[in-house]
């Protein structure tokens, strides 16, 4: 018998998670979510994880879905009292059609001029197309698609059976090609990489090229975790219908691991991403969005650029403290009161010396990148960027 989504209304206290600074990936600082449970239901989602899952049976995450009605305006209350930044949220499984909570947290994110970003895996987003346009106007943002294979791919058919209800890769490719039209920033992020499935090269080539030719600018790639519930869960589904999998991911995850056992080399498929986006001409990192007018603009594209640069070292395998290095000064410059721009031009390379964690062989870099990067509202640019 097929079962029936459910749907409960609630009232949570508060919607808006609040970081200390945006994060090196999607480069948001906040988030909110007006649904728990996702009717989608792919058979991978970490959201099955007891941490996240409001559901003692992971089973019932695809078919009992909470609504946060009071989303909206607890989502107003939050950000009327915080610096303007970009807040990830969004949802359009099909719950979206019936209750409308994400379009009235966008017209609050209108209303109080806050960037967006939007990470889907459903065309429906275009229904809010007009709203997002609105949005991006005034706040630039970002609408992307969970994607994690291409129509051509070999392994397409049975990735797709992993994505369980979600619509169709060649309908989100399609909505990819609209949102870009529209001249929003997109892309995908192909998360998680499923093992045996999305990391051969033609499935890898297939995605990354398949992005491109939609009008996508960039590829976060990343791989599968899997814990306590969702881990049984998952390792359930592969004994049934992909048991040829089995051997395969009982030795990446076995019993208590987090992600996938380290053999071998763990960045060689980011470097084959890497090297794909540049053969096809996009980037394997977010373009961070900026605000027109902002303060510190120059420093949030200095800290764009030192984290991409931490990210390729460790693809690269860099010693570990350099890369350390790097992220500790982003977040140390990403921290200033001030735009360090203004800090050089009042005290030189001698004030980027005395920022915490840049000391003198960073302030050297920061001194060069304040020199050569761009602070458009669109995208920073790629010194040196690794091919």
């Amino acid at each position: 018998m097929v079962r029936r989504a459910q749907f409960l209304r609630y009232r949570p206290g508060a919607i808006l998670n609040k970081a200390k600074r945006a994060d090196h990936w999607f480069w948001s600082r906040y988030s909110a979510y007006p649904y728990k449970g996702c009717q989608h239901g792919c058979l991978f989602c970490y959201c099955r994880e007891r941490k996240y899952c409001p559901h003692d049976d992971p089973n019932d995450f695809a078919y009992v879905v909470q609504v946060k009605e009071s989303a909206p305006e607890l989502l107003r209350k939050a950000l009327s009292r915080l610096p303007v930044d970009v807040v990830c949220t969004g949802d359009y499984q099909a719950a979206e059609r019936k209750f409308g909570v994400s379009r009235k947290m966008l017209e609050v994110c209108l209303e109080l001029g806050f960037p967006v970003s939007v990470l889907e895996r459903s065309p429906l987003v275009l229904r809010d197309l007009d709203l997002i346009k609105e949005i991006n106007q005034r706040a630039p943002s970002v609408v992307f698609f969970s994607m994690i294979s291409a129509p051509d791919s070999p392994t397409y058919e049975r990735v797709r059976q992993m994505e369980n209800l979600a619509p169709s890769m060649e309908k989100r490719y399609a909505a990819m090609e609209q949102v870009a039209g529209a001249g929003i920033l997109t892309g995908i992020s192909m998360m998680p990489i499923l093992p045996g499935l999305c990391d051969t090269d033609e499935n890898l080539e297939a995605t990354i090229r398949c992005t491109a030719e939609h009008g996508g600018r960039f590829v976060l790639a990343g791989g599968l975790t899997l814990a306590d519930q969702q881990r049984d869960y998952f390792f359930g589904i592969l004994r049934e219908r992909f048991p040829d999998l089995v051997p395969l991911y009982a030795r990446l995850y076995p019993a208590g691991s987090y992600g996938p056992m380290r053999s071998g080399d763990p960045y060689a498929t980011g470097r084959r991403v890497r090297k794909l986006c540049s053969q096809y001409g996009i980037s394997d990192r977010m373009p961070r969005p900026i605000i027109p007018g902002d303060k510190r603009a120059l420093s949030k594209r200095i800290v764009e650029e030192l984290a991409n640069r931490c990210y390729w070292m460790e693809l690269d395998n860099a010693p570990g403290q350099r890369a350390w290095a790097y992220r500790k000064a982003a977040w140390a410059i990403e921290d200033l009161e001030q735009d360090v721009g203004l800090v050089y031009r009042q005290m030189g390379r001698k004030g980027l010396e005395s920022i915490e964690n840049v000391g003198l062989r960073l302030a050297e870099v920061v001194e060069g990148l304040i020199n050569e990067v761009s602070v458009s509202p669109e995208s920073g640019p790629r010194p040196d960027r690794p091919g």
